[in-house]
């Protein structure tokens, strides 16, 4: 049931990173962040309408519905916002990595601090007031948004068609592939066996809440310094696509590790023994996933950014999807440890397509 909840969020994921990159190029990314905007306040008041004598079923269904509403704002805003660090940056790459891994690093920074301000806000205001609350904070940015920016920002000939739009070069194609097993390493245990796992050793539900968060804090205060732990080069991937082999071979081993924790070793606290292994992980994570948000925007083409993002991130959702629907069933299976084992199987794959990904000169798309 859990992961039922988080399906068409990832799901619709997909499709509006793919149509948020397309209509960005065509209409300027200023429209698209307005448009995610003002999805993410109707997707929050139709959250707000939830009522208490509804049946379960329909709660459950009204819930994922606001969930979808929520995961196309989520992805369009977040394909306009990156594609704007390109359209944007005009110091090179050092520049572009620095800009690429703070965005990112402080927008999954303020994941964690959510998870505490929204229950701060349920506790004290109520599951209607809240989402209305935040409702109305977004609605003064969406003005900000639209006095602000430049309409014409990141806009260029769109493609004409599916062909078109799906024609990306090489790199991009193995970047998505590499992205689709990343995500899905991280999401097959964190959304499922990882709550599950601190409950069964007795920890109370604050606690684990609590450990959810500091851990997404901490994954965005890492992904925002990534760049001073990456070697990097002038012309911005021949040193950085090898930089993502090692970091990738250490986060394959993470898990490996757990697991033998989870099933072999005879620890008076294997929770803590996970947790330590967990933060350990997530250094590495955000380390490896700040680069490969760096290369990508580093690998697309300037006249189409949008898109070249738009597929890459929905490559990402796709990959979140993924390591949903594993995380459920492998938790059923053989709790944390099953989760691991499929964690270690996806990254060693985005392990060996980083192998793939040219390091000289960017690749020109396809299609011009």
């Amino acid at each position: 049931m859990i992961p039922a909840l988080f399906l068409l969020y990832e799901a619709a994921g997909i499709f509006a990173n793919l149509g948020g990159g397309w209509l960005a190029a065509r209409f300027g990314i200023p429209r698209m962040l307005m448009t995610g905007l003002a999805l993410r306040i109707g997707g929050l008041i139709m959250l707000s309408g939830l009522d208490a004598t509804w049946s379960a079923a329909f709660s459950v269904a009204w819930v994922v519905a606001a969930q979808g509403v929520a995961g196309v704002a989520k992805d369009i805003t977040k394909t306009a916002s990156k594609s704007a660090i390109k359209a944007t940056s005009e110091g090179g790459n050092g520049q572009l990595f620095r800009w690429v891994a703070w965005f990112t690093g402080s927008k999954n920074a303020m994941k964690g601090f959510g998870f505490v301000a929204g229950g701060l806000l349920l506790e004290t205001m109520g599951f209607r007031a809240a989402p209305w609350l935040m409702a109305a904070l977004l609605a003064v940015i969406l003005v900000g948004v639209a006095v602000s920016l430049p309409p014409a920002l990141g806009k260029a000939k769109a493609s004409k068609s599916f062909s078109e739009l799906f024609a990306k070069s090489r790199a991009i194609n193995l970047m998505a592939l590499a992205r689709i097993f990343l995500f899905g390493s991280r999401d097959v245990w964190f959304v499922v066996g990882l709550p599950i796992f601190p409950r069964s050793q007795g920890w109370a539900f604050m606690e684990v809440a609590g450990f959810i968060a500091i851990w997404t804090i901490g994954y965005g205060l890492v992904q925002a310094i990534a760049p001073m732990a990456v070697r990097r080069s002038q012309d911005g991937l021949s040193r950085a696509v090898p930089e993502a082999r090692p970091w990738g071979a250490i986060l394959t081993a993470i898990p490996v590790v757990l697991i033998l924790t989870v099933w072999q070793w005879p620890l008076a606290r294997v929770d803590l023994a996970v947790v330590i292994g967990l933060c350990v992980f997530g250094f590495a994570f955000a380390v490896i996933s700040s680069l490969h948000s760096y290369l990508i925007l580093a690998y697309a083409g300037s006249k189409k950014a949008a898109e070249d993002v738009g597929f890459y991130y929905a490559a990402n959702a796709g990959g979140r999807l993924l390591g949903i629907l594993l995380s459920g069933m492998l938790t059923q299976v053989g709790g944390l440890a099953a989760c691991l084992a499929g964690s270690a199987g996806m990254l060693a794959i985005c392990l060996a397509v980083t192998f793939l990904l040219p390091t000289g000169v960017r690749e020109r798309p396809a299609t011009a």
